[in-house]
């Protein structure tokens, strides 16, 4: 098989390029699976299940900035059940900087309030687990997401995309093992049984996922859209009403609609390169309690799905980003690029971050942001992001033509024939409005 051929540093795009050969199998192995792996009770059963399939699993932890998240438990764990070898990948760089900041420079919003934390992630994860199985010459790439939600979409979209000569498995919609395993408490005998170090606690009323961009919570309880979530659910952020009662103020710098420093302005403390910016912006997003979302959103299976997100440095990031735009893109270029706003979104939910009309929207976008460089002052207070500032070296803002005090080379008098030049299909429509009318139109 050829290995990695290329990887694009910049926007996470064309990862690889393979041969579709693959080695042959060791005699009675359906050959290496690369599979993707939390360590948590469904990876670990899967991971065994699979290894009794017969094949050579190969379990991937990809570290993404979940707070808290022992990777080298993991790595123990899947060594006892059986893994000839556990790869933990830290792909925190790739997320943030090929996936999280192209987000940004797009306004990246689903159904204007989902900021797409879970989607994104799914990309770099996928991505990282074709390139081992590249190296490891393995024959087939594994999932653990379930048969009603986005996840399964994205990653196996973007499988077949980069890798389409590996074959994909998923349990979940497999009958041999979706019927032998119809609940928890099946996968718990199961890991009873064969050994599988599991720690066995009272379920959580819900699901969450976890990563440098936000925390997402759903199912459970929250399948009842009326109710509302419980206070101790959330993990990252503090309830606003029990935020800091001082407002703390922050520097974000741009360069070309990439944030590229960020200061605490109450504490001198600063962050320059990706994953520093957003572990600070974070920080102080979770203090004042930034970035909280409830919603109902439409999933891309076709079923409504109600989530609750805490997202506070993307949160900071968006606003940020909106108010140096404000400074440096023409008013007809934003219009556009709100449009492939709206369609980037769109792709980055629905799985299609490899395909021809994701790298438009990209270039698109790119180009929209030649000039977005500067600085937003903010102030962050008990749930709010508030601007106090911006500036930038090629703002189209021009003080002398806006100002009510000075000409600045604008005559009034123009404004009269502007005026009567956009009446004049305002006249005909009301004219023709009033004939409908007569007539005893409705």
């Amino acid at each position: 098989m050829r290995q990695l051929v290329r990887s694009s540093a910049s926007l996470g795009r064309r990862a690889l390029t393979v041969g579709t050969s693959t080695p042959a199998a060791a005699p009675g192995s359906k050959g290496k699976l690369v599979l993707l792996y939390s360590g948590g009770l469904d990876t670990s059963t899967l991971l065994k299940w699979l290894l009794e399939e017969g094949y050579d699993v190969l379990p991937m932890c990809a570290n993404i900035g979940q707070y808290g998240e022992n990777f080298e438990n993991a790595r123990k764990k899947a060594t006892v059940i059986g893994a000839s070898k556990v790869f933990i990948e830290d792909i925190r760089k790739d997320f943030v900087e090929n996936f999280i900041f192209p987000s940004i420079q797009a306004n990246g919003i689903y159904e204007d309030r989902y900021l797409l934390g879970t989607s994104l992630a799914r990309y770099p994860i996928a991505k990282r687990a074709i390139e081992l199985a590249v190296q490891e010459g393995a024959v087939a790439v594994a999932h653990g997401a379930t048969g009603k939600g986005n996840d399964q979409v994205r990653f196996e979209l973007t499988f077949n995309s980069l890798a389409p000569h590996l074959q994909v498995i998923v349990p979940w919609r497999d009958p041999k093992f979706f019927t032998k395993f119809e609940g928890r408490e099946a996968l718990l005998e199961y890991a009873r049984v064969k050994n599988i170090p599991v720690t066995q606690t009272k379920k959580k009323p819900y699901s969450t996922d976890e990563n440098l961009m936000h925390i997402s919570y759903e199912s459970g309880i929250l399948e009842d859209p009326w109710a509302a979530p419980p206070s101790d659910m959330f993990v990252m952020t503090k309830d606003p009403k029990d935020a800091k009662p001082e407002p703390e103020q922050l520097t974000v710098s741009f360069n070309k609609g990439i944030p590229v420093k960020v200061v605490n302005d109450s504490t001198g403390v600063k962050a320059e390169d990706s994953i520093g910016i957003m572990n600070l912006l974070n920080e102080m997003g979770m203090r004042h309690g930034v970035g909280r979302r409830d919603i109902v959103e439409n999933r891309y299976v076709g079923m409504k799905s109600r989530g609750v997100y805490e997202t506070p440095g993307g949160t900071i990031l968006r606003e940020a980003h909106l108010d140096i735009e404000g400074l440096t893109v023409d008013r007809e270029v934003r219009k556009l690029r709100d449009l492939m706003s709206m369609k980037f979104a769109e792709l980055a939910y629905n799985g299609y971050w490899y395909s021809p009309e994701m790298e438009f929207v990209l270039h698109a976008v790119k180009k929209s942001q030649e000039n977005v460089t500067g600085d937003v002052k903010l102030e962050l207070y008990r749930g709010n992001v508030i601007c106090k500032g911006r500036r930038a070296p090629f703002s189209l803002y021009d003080e002398k033509v806006a100002s009510m005090n000075v000409a600045g080379g604008y005559d009034p008098r123009n404004a009269e024939g502007f005026i009567r030049i956009n009446s004049l299909r305002l006249k005909t429509y009301q004219a023709v409005q009033a004939k409908i009318k007569k007539a005893g139109g409705n």
